[in-house]
């Protein structure tokens, strides 16, 4: 029998695949099974359809109307292969975004599948539930929301751009990992364009209930677009002071920040 791992008391604090065991010089069943069972999971949150239908009346009970576009990545293996069309609005969709008689509003929400669509059905709704009040106390007004297909992070600048939005925040599927198929990413950008860099935005990552939380990802969002809106910026030079304990839920209007 082999002895008990000394890292077992770490397996509560996280899922990540440590403490696993050993039977002689190898892994035990159970885990081989487990790691095959994760990895097949994974590439399922990758090739999973985006089924954005689903979100438009949980967003439509929270008063929040939408739109759908596609990049122009026609399909899964292409947009796989073409990274670059993944951050581009296909002409179609681009045509409707222009005529949907959207006003110019200061924050457009963008909910993109990425590379993992589970994450986005299970994660999107309940962290846009949790900025809301947030949204209400800055003052901002919220541009419908996009939903879009095989999108990549940069999709969100051409969005945003052609909407005329002065921020973006897309809400995209992370690469998933073995132990977290469902992670989903935040990405804000001042002032959008098709030009912009990747120094040039503000991540937020790991958005799940097994990671960050949804209220604790939705006052780092607010945070930094508090002092977006306040200093003109996103990106390197806007750094994510929101951890700090003197500003926890602290969240002004920003008419009283000018």
């Amino acid at each position: 029998m082999n002895p008990p791992d000394a890292w077992n008391p770490l397996r509560e604090f996280t899922d990540a695949r440590i403490a696993l065991g050993r039977s002689g010089a190898s892994l035990p069943t159970r885990e081989v099974l487990n790691f095959g069972l994760a990895h097949a999971r994974a590439r399922d949150a990758i090739h999973q359809p985006f089924a954005s239908d689903q979100l438009v009346q949980p967003l439509a009970e929270l008063g929040l109307s939408t739109l759908t576009v596609r990049s122009a990545a026609s399909d899964r293996h292409v947009y796989l292969n073409r990274p670059d069309l993944g951050r581009q609005l296909n002409e179609e969709s681009r045509a409707d975004l222009a005529a949907s008689g959207a006003r110019r509003a200061d924050l457009l929400l963008v909910i993109g599948d990425g590379l993992s669509s589970y994450a986005v059905q299970r994660q999107a709704v309940p962290l846009i539930r949790a900025l809301l009040p947030y949204l209400k106390t800055l003052g901002l007004s919220l541009a419908p929301v996009v939903l879009a297909h095989q999108s990549r992070v940069a999709l969100g600048d051409d969005i945003g751009e052609t909407l005329k939005a002065r921020a973006v925040a897309i809400l995209i599927g992370e690469r998933p990992g073995l132990s977290s198929p469902d992670s989903l990413g935040v990405y804000l950008t001042w002032q959008p364009h098709r030009q912009r860099l990747e120094s040039e935005r503000n991540c937020i990552s790991n958005i799940r209930p097994e990671g960050l939380s949804f209220d604790a990802a939705a006052f780092k969002l607010a945070w930094l677009l508090e002092q977006a809106f306040l200093r003109r910026l996103t990106g390197v030079r806007l750094k994510d002071e929101s951890d700090n304990p003197a500003l926890h839920g602290k969240i002004k209007p920003l008419s009283q920040l000018k």
